[in-house]
């Protein structure tokens, strides 16, 4: 009766200490930069795999609607962490936001302007008088003056159209705009629709191949919980690595969250991806870290050609602090 007495006391102690354990998780909210799909799919696998509980971090993911949005919130103090390209933090930063990035996930720019070429546009510099369609919060809209200085291109010389990021392709194939920016992940899905009418021209082949999506930290959360930030470097920058080498689980994890998506499409869009999270930086220093030298040229990029309202030293919007070193981008 003792034996059995004691065997329910350590059942019952065991549960306490397993409900302990879970209730340690402190939260953690992370705005995305838009709605989700691949390129957020190691986040969504770690989670389901329960790394970031096991971490202490119960981890909330919020859908966003640009990275301008995002950097804002982030910069401000209304998300403790998010997703934001690094050109728009800087513009943020420039205003006054609180950021600091821990990790690049788009080491080359996934920028991208698509046209059908039965329009008469063989390139850039036939944008001239057409209409751009993209969100307002876009990316690409907030950096369009570098692109159409690097062009030749007078940057007041298009109008830009409204778009929601799922209305682009609608918009292009039904001619209400002559061009839509989208991000390269996308392209697989453009080539299918359109074929070889379809036209293409990359950011980074252009001279404007600036450090894309990134994660950011609040710096006040950063300052008042580095251990919980390094934590959840650890997690992610190893999610995205096991993703590297099996996406499988990866896309499960991401349509068992999200629905509406179609699983072959971010199958394409994992392996454009692959190829913007490589550079010498990140096979070589570690996945997920920033090069100084091009996060000043960055800095110097926006500084020139949209404009920085109060100037800061470039290198304190990044860390590679946070990372392991030992894991790196696959060649």
């Amino acid at each position: 009766m003792r034996a059995r007495a004691s065997s329910v006391l350590f059942t019952a102690l065991c549960a306490l200490g397993l409900a302990g354990t879970a209730s340690a998780a402190d939260p953690m909210n992370l705005m995305l930069n838009w709605t989700p799909t691949a390129d957020h799919a190691p986040i969504y696998f770690a989670k389901a795999k329960g790394w970031y509980t096991e971490a202490g971090i119960d981890l909330s993911i919020e859908a966003g609607k640009g990275s301008a949005l995002s950097a804002q919130r982030v910069g401000s103090g209304g998300a403790n962490l998010g997703i934001a390209d690094l050109p728009t933090a800087i513009q943020a930063v420039g205003k006054g936001a609180d950021l600091k990035a821990i990790m690049v996930i788009y080491a080359n720019s996934p920028q991208g302007f698509y046209w059908l070429k039965s329009s008469g546009i063989n390139g850039p510099k036939d944008f001239v008088g057409r209409k751009i369609g993209n969100p307002p919060g876009d990316a690409a809209r907030l950096m369009w003056p570098a692109f159409a200085k690097k062009t030749g291109i007078d940057p007041a010389g298009v109008n830009f159209v409204n778009l929601s990021p799922q209305a682009k392709v609608g918009a292009l194939k039904s001619k209400s705009v002559d061009i839509i920016s989208d991000f390269y992940n996308e392209h697989d899905l453009k080539v299918r629709e359109f074929g070889p009418d379809l036209g293409f021209v990359a950011w980074r082949t252009v001279g404007v191949n600036v450090y894309g999506n990134s994660l950011f930290v609040n710096g006040a959360y950063l300052k008042a919980n580095p251990e919980r930030v390094r934590k959840f470097a650890a997690v992610t920058q190893r999610a995205y690595a096991a993703c590297v080498k099996d996406f499988a689980p990866c896309l499960d994890a991401l349509t068992a969250s999200v629905s509406g998506l179609t699983p072959d499409n971010q199958r394409d869009q994992w392996e454009r991806i692959k190829q913007l999270m490589r550079d010498d930086t990140t096979t070589g220093v570690a996945l997920g870290a920033f090069d100084g030298a091009r996060v000043k040229t960055d800095y110097e990029l926006v500084k020139e050609m949209i404009g920085i309202e109060k100037a800061f030293e470039p290198a304190t919007l990044f860390t590679n602090e946070y990372l392991d070193k030992s894991v790196r981008m696959s060649n």
